[in-house]
């Protein structure tokens, strides 16, 4: 008699992970998988906080249930600078106890089927020892893009031909003038687009053992799934194939979900956010013409110095265009979030923007009123962007932000790359990002890339492969069977 499978899906607790965590949880369900989606304590606090209690329990429907684990860290460490570090430390050291009481649990419940696959993202290989220990098999979700995934894999290598450590740190990131070729099959195949990780002097750095060590252990589990699709990463993809026994495209996520892919009884609904979220903002927008509006979200991890934030508000002014920015609270030190604009130019630009701390994004992106993406150039943000046709203008900071810039600038053509010295000057990229938006034509901006002849057309195309899901909804079916083959 054929079992219900259960996947215990375990994802690291950063929205950027937690989110294409989720959505692969819902497309999992709506194809007959139960699914067990694993929070930390502390997120699931900040969840209810934003949300309120029934924010969560809407997300959920029969067959999906959220559960709660420790992360390890002290609250009184979660305001500190190096918050990210701590974290990965806490919960590579505190949290593998806490998930395998839990699947123990699991398979005590009989309200639920047994555990027949153990689900975790990058950055929480101690779920794959867990579920080694107790004879589950396992899949890793790579949060990033394929490119990124390459680059991390290379840690070792660099560090073996003497890349890194860095002999001396520069004061800008990527270097001017960076002459090393590192892999013939990467677009990112400079030093400084591979990551901000090596960007150290020292051999022992933890942030980059850790993530040499996590991108590597992927390798070790029953199959790797990542957020991207064949007819974007293609060249990457190949190569990665000779490298993992088994992988599955299944992006972009958020495209697939609204495609109905997850159908038959999804928990349907958006992500889980750990920020409240700006309602008014679609309101706004509807008031704006076709391809108006400049959009600028950094994410939820970078942090501007107060001068930086300055050039920035001034370079969007420049661009005489109405703009919907996204200021987090925390968005420079200090906090304040749109408090923390100069009066002059909160005064300058009245009538022509709107400001949040955080908005949903992905509807955002898809409104009609939006010409253009000034971001920071995180995944999940480049896929959201890809998916809904917007050209971008990129500032990369942080981690796998630089390969996911170079190739949307050079390798796809759908972005113009910021100097990393912010200067209000740079106003004219949205300008040039958005050229010909608005009008009575209505259209998105057109992008000049290098990804092969003008970047309307190839942005264009990206955008109709995102928006059916290409091949992936035959990937979202294959390992929804991978996670059942223990449930027969």
């Amino acid at each position: 008699m054929e079992k219900t499978p259960h996947a215990v899906v375990v994802p690291y607790p950063g929205s950027g992970n937690i989110n294409p965590a989720l959505q692969l949880a819902k497309l999992l369900h709506g194809r007959g998988v139960y699914v067990t989606f694993v929070n930390t304590e502390h997120n699931h606090r900040r969840v209810v906080a934003a949300e309120g209690a029934a924010g969560i329990m809407l997300r959920g429907r029969e067959g999906f249930r959220f559960e709660t684990i420790p992360d390890g860290l002290l609250d009184a460490n979660r305001d500190g600078d190096d918050y990210d570090i701590g974290l990965s430390v806490a919960t590579s050291r505190c949290c593998a106890a806490p998930l395998r009481e839990l699947v123990a649990r699991l398979q005590l419940d009989g309200g639920a089927p047994p555990v027949t696959c153990m689900v975790f993202t990058a950055l929480m290989s101690f779920a794959l020892d867990v579920a080694t220990e107790l004879g589950i098999p396992t899949m890793v979700l790579w949060g990033g893009g394929a490119a990124s995934l390459m680059t991390h894999m290379r840690f070792r290598e660099l560090r073996e031909r003497g890349y890194i450590p860095l002999k001396e740190l520069v004061d800008q990131w990527p270097p001017r003038h960076d002459g090393h070729r590192l892999d013939p099959r990467l677009a990112a195949d400079q030093l400084g687009d591979v990551s901000s990780f090596v960007r150290t002097t020292d051999p022992d750095d933890f942030v980059l053992r850790f993530n040499e060590m996590e991108a590597n252990k992927c390798t070790k589990a029953g199959a790797l799934i990542v957020n991207t699709f064949d007819d974007l990463d293609a060249d990457v993809l190949a190569a990665l194939r000779r490298e993992y026994r088994c992988i599955y495209t299944v992006g972009p996520l958020g495209s697939l979900l609204d495609a109905g892919v997850g159908a038959c009884g999804a928990a349907t609904g958006g992500g889980l956010s750990l920020w409240k979220q700006d309602t008014e903002c679609t309101a706004w927008l509807e008031t704006q013409e076709p391809g108006s509006v400049v959009y600028v979200n950094f994410g939820s991890l970078t942090v501007l110095t107060q001068a930086q934030l300055v050039e920035f508000a001034w370079g969007i002014a420049a661009t005489g265009r109405p703009f919907l920015w996204v200021v987090r609270e925390n968005l420079v030190p200090g906090g304040g979030g749109p408090a923390a604009l100069p009066a002059e130019f909160v005064a300058e630009t009245a009538g022509r923007r709107y400001l949040a701390t955080w908005c949903a994004q992905e509807q955002v992106l898809r409104h009609r009123a939006v010409g253009c993406f000034v971001t920071h150039n995180g995944w999940n943000s480049t896929c959201e962007g890809i998916a809904a046709g917007v050209p971008m203008v990129c500032w990369p900071g942080f981690a796998d932000q630089y390969p996911n810039c170079k190739y949307a600038c050079e390798v796809w053509g759908v972005g113009l790359r910021l100097d990393s010295e912010v200067r209000r000057e740079a106003g004219r990229r949205p300008r040039q990002a958005g050229d010909g938006v608005g009008g009575d034509a209505g259209e998105r901006g057109e992008v000049e890339g290098q990804g092969g002849g003008g970047g309307a057309p190839r942005r264009i195309v990206l955008q109709e492969y995102a928006e059916h899901g290409g091949c992936n909804q035959l990937s979202v079916s294959l390992v929804s069977d991978d996670a059942s083959t223990k449930a027969e």
